[in-house]
Formats: C-alpha cells, structure tokens, sequence
C-alpha cells in the first residue's frame, strides 16, 4: 500500500485553515496542524474526531526557532511531507496614521515572514521524496486597496511576489508554489467584525453577490496541492466570486 501524503498547514485551528485540515483528511493525507493557540488547536483536532491522521504542533510561524521544531516534529511523527499551506495570518485595521509600527512589525513578523520561514524549513523535507506543493495563502486585499489594512494589505501584496520569487527557484527543485487570494468569506471573524452595512457594500461589489465559504477556499487549496496541478507553479488564483474582477456598477445593473 502506497504510504499517504502529508500536508502541514499553519493557522490550522479555526477558519480556512481548519477547513483545509479537514479536506485533507478527507483525501486521505495526514495532516499536521500547526497553530499558535493551543487550546482552540486540541479543540478543533478533537472536532475532528472519526478522521484519522490528525496531529496537533504548537508553534509560532514568526518565531524561526519554533518553526524549524515544528517541521521536525512533523517529519518525526510522518516520515514525509509533501504539502505546505501557509495560511497562519492576523490583522489590525486601523487607518494608516494610527498604525503603530509595533502593529506593522507584528503583522510583517507572522504575515510574511511566516511564508518565508516555513517553506525554507519544510523544502529540504519535501524534496527527501522528491518535490511537493507549497500554497501561500495572499488575500485580495494584496490585490486592491481597501482602507484601514495598511499593514495587512502590503503584507499580503508581499506574500504574492514572495510566492512568484519561491516559484521560480523552487520549481526547479520539484517544488511548486502557488497563492490563493481569498475574496470577503464568512469566517468567525468576518461575522464578527463586518457590520450589515459593510457587508451589503460587499454583495453590492460581488458579481456572485454572496461572501465565500471556508470550504470553497478550501477545494481550492487543496487542488493546488494535488497531482492535478503538476503543472500549475507561481500562480495567484482569487476566491474570490469575482470580487477583484470588477469596478463599480453591479447595483445599478442589477437593477435594470
């Protein structure tokens, strides 16, 4: 029997992370979830419950030492790794002149340097059989300004040229590397922090006129990881129901 596939995917205890984990399974992988909350993360892998392959890591993608533990760990309890979804991520919106550099600096340290750490620590890993996948995930705010995400939106326009720069090296080595931008999806934090009015201003601009779901993200990035994609490398693809493909003028032609 052909050993089973193994992804490790930051920011695995809730949101798109989680769904991701929990597609993984599904698939058949093993799946290392990585996050820096360890009391949401043993909660979501007891969740989990009746799928095997699940393992917890406990670490901080900004913190380089913790990273490389972390890729131990799961090459110790795997044996392999062919899969990487960098998608741990925060935020702070604030307008730009009320951002600290403190806030910049924090967001940068796990937004951007997260990617960059855990991809230099799972390669030599992944390339022990042969190669593998690494999904970075961006958003659509590194795609389009938006206001209050001065930090977040350049940490994520950072991640889509970090994602290119790791493409083009790595693709050599038998590693492909490739981005998902989410658009607006409803995670707990979207339900928590958009307002009705700001998400109708989001369905107006949305030519499927819906927010994504963390399921659909996460096809996505599973199709990335898969054989399917062998010949998919330094990509972006939006998730986004058309969201960046648009200007203004969807309300008043839904209207007509």
């Amino acid at each position: 029997m052909t050993e089973s596939k193994v992804a490790l995917i930051t920011g695995a205890a809730r949101g798109i992370g989680l769904a991701a984990a929990r597609k993984f399974l599904d698939e058949g992988w093993r799946v290392a979830m990585l996050d820096r909350d360890a009391d949401t993360l043993k909660q979501a892998v007891e969740d989990l419950g009746q799928r095997n392959g699940a393992m917890p890591v406990f670490a901080d993608v900004s913190d380089p030492q913790q990273v490389r533990r972390a890729v131990e760990e799961t090459e110790a309890a795997f044996g392999r790794l062919d899969a990487l979804v960098n998608n741990a991520g925060v935020a702070t919106f604030k307008p730009v002149l009320e951002t600290s550099f403190e806030e910049w600096s924090e967001i940068m340290a796990t937004n951007l340097n997260g990617p960059f750490l855990c991809t230099n620590a799972a390669a030599p890993v992944m390339l022990k059989t042969g190669g593998g996948a690494v999904v970075n995930i961006a958003s659509i705010s590194g795609l389009r300004a938006s206001l209050l995400r001065v930090a977040y939106g350049t940490s994520k326009a950072a991640v889509l040229h970090l994602t290119k720069q790791q493409a083009a090296e790595l693709g050599n080595l038998g590693i492909r590397v490739n981005a998902v931008a989410p658009g607006p999806v409803d995670t707990a934090m979207a339900k928590k922090v958009h307002t009705p009015d700001i998400r109708a201003d989001y369905h107006d601009a949305i030519p499927l006129n819906r927010y994504g779901l963390e399921e659909e993200l996460a096809e996505a990035i599973f199709f990335l990881c898969s054989d399917r994609a062998s010949y998919i490398n330094g990509q972006y693809l939006a998730v986004d129901g058309g969201f960046d493909a648009t200007g203004i003028g969807l309300p008043s032609f839904r209207a007509v």
